[in-house]
């Protein structure tokens, strides 16, 4: 998993409430057994005017919807993606977060998130920020007032920065936040005790070796 510290990145918009993972990844596209190539299909229905669309299909060979906030040329490369209240509620799909994270963003910002995708989206190297919807409400006033708006992410400090210098504070809980700095998804937790494990399974195999047979049903 990606490490995070501090990233600078475009912030891009998208102003709905209740945001729910069927529309960050409507469920055909759940059918893929890879963990990847799920990008291009963020926002599926709202993104593209020919519905509905299926895996499989290029972004090329799609009608894109030019009222859209990704296919608008003032955030194309954003990597910060600032949201209403309740984001990636709906079913838990883990793909939802794959899709944000495989389109390019690093962290969203939204007054509150369902439980499940905030989960998921810390095991799968996304920073989802929590910031009161005052605060929120106004980043949105200056994403849409000033083209190119970027932010700047300190994940060590727990700050977000304006352009105009301003810290805005965040909190975050110390092992999420230890995983993040270091890279660590749940199987690099699991890994960082390699040896440990390596050396119980050989004591294990040397004191009964009859655990190594196989048996043939």
């Amino acid at each position: 998993m990606q490490t995070f510290t501090v990233h600078q990145g475009l912030v891009a918009p998208v102003d709905r409430d209740n945001v729910d993972t069927d529309a960050i990844i409507p469920k055909q596209f759940l059918k893929s057994i890879r963990k990847t190539g799920f990008g291009p299909n963020l926002f599926d229905e709202w993104r593209y005017l020919d519905q509905p669309g299926q895996p499989g299909v290029p972004a090329s060979a799609r009608q894109p919807n030019p009222d859209f906030v990704l296919n608008q040329p003032r955030y194309q490369g954003a990597s910060i993606l600032l949201a209403r209240k309740n984001f990636g509620c709906g079913s838990s799909r883990e793909h939802a977060p794959w899709a944000i994270e495989q389109y390019g963003f690093r962290a969203l910002i939204a007054p509150s998130y369902a439980d499940i995708f905030f989960n998921n989206c810390f095991k799968n190297g996304l920073l989802p920020i929590v910031l009161p919807e005052p605060t929120v409400s106004q980043l949105f006033d200056e994403v849409l007032a000033f083209p190119g708006y970027r932010l700047t992410i300190d994940l060590e400090r727990q700050v977000v920065l304006r352009p105009q210098g301003e810290e805005i504070p965040f909190e975050v809980q110390p092992f999420r936040k230890y995983c993040l700095l270091n890279g660590l998804d749940d199987i690099g937790l699991t890994l960082r005790h390699k040896d440990k494990i390596q050396a119980f399974e050989a004591h294990r195999l040397a004191t009964k070796p009859w655990l190594a047979r196989t048996f043939v049903g």
